[in-house]
């Protein structure tokens, strides 16, 4: 039942994705890392710097930064469990056979790419949770000062 040639070819493909996908999640941990720093500037000034820019180009800075946290926050997980899984069917294959060394590896590198991949969610989520609060107060900031100036222009005579 599982010796079809459709078999063979579907098994051969995944392995060759245990490769992108490894290097799909340093990819993602080193953006979630830059990202780490670019959080960073903007706590320690850069925020202040957006209360002059205009408020619709703040909110495109902001959506733009939550998307990308938001995208390393799910992918990470992702990439993960691909890289957990994938590895895991020639370890199991090599254990049916009693070669225990290569299913050792086998479980080495599927444990490693599942915590490669939890970190660089827990580093997205964390992200995109600390940048919707600081976002959300500078609108509020903004929004009220906007609000204030309104209100101390007079009256217009009719």
């Amino acid at each position: 039942m599982f010796d079809s040639q459709l078999f063979t070819w579907l098994h051969l493909l995944v392995g060759w994705l245990l490769q992108p996908v490894t290097l799909g999640l340093f990819g993602l941990l080193t953006l979630a890392v830059w990202d780490c720093g670019v959080a960073v500037g903007e706590r320690c000034g850069g925020l202040a710097r957006w209360q002059r820019l205009p408020l619709a180009e703040i909110e495109r800075r902001a959506r733009k930064r939550l998307e990308r946290a938001d995208l390393i926050a799910r992918i990470g997980p992702m990439l993960g469990l691909m890289g957990t899984l994938i590895p895991l069917g020639p370890g199991l294959a090599a254990l049916g056979e009693g070669n225990v060394q290569i299913l050792s590896v086998a479980m080495r590198v599927a444990f490693d790419t599942t915590v490669f991949g939890l970190l660089a969610g827990m580093i997205g989520f964390g992200l995109g949770r600390l940048r919707r609060r600081w976002y959300d107060e500078l609108l509020d900031r903004r929004e009220a000062a906007e609000a204030g100036e309104q209100a101390d222009e007079p009256a217009l005579a009719l």
